[in-house]
């Protein structure tokens, strides 16, 4: 259940990002050198290396939580 709204997340950030930076093209060609704006190899690795960190930064704390008993949480709020 984290995971999936983490994910979520993610997958809509990055959809947002792609369609921003496609969007504004033109101002971020000035921002680059020797790439291009809409180059699809660059989105695509960077768009799955932003999933990749979302999902560790996800699974990290959810798999900590599973090692907790219930009562020991409840007890302690």
């Amino acid at each position: 259940m984290i995971l999936g709204q983490g994910l979520r997340l993610a997958f809509m950030g990055v959809c947002i990002g792609l369609v921003a930076s496609l969007g504004l093209t033109r101002f971020i060609t000035s921002q680059l050198f020797e790439v291009k704006a809409s180059d699809p190899l660059t989105l695509t690795g960077v768009s799955l290396l932003l999933v990749a960190v979302a999902l560790a930064a996800c699974y990290l704390p959810a798999r900590r939580a599973t090692k907790v008993e219930p009562t020991v949480a409840l007890r302690y709020e």
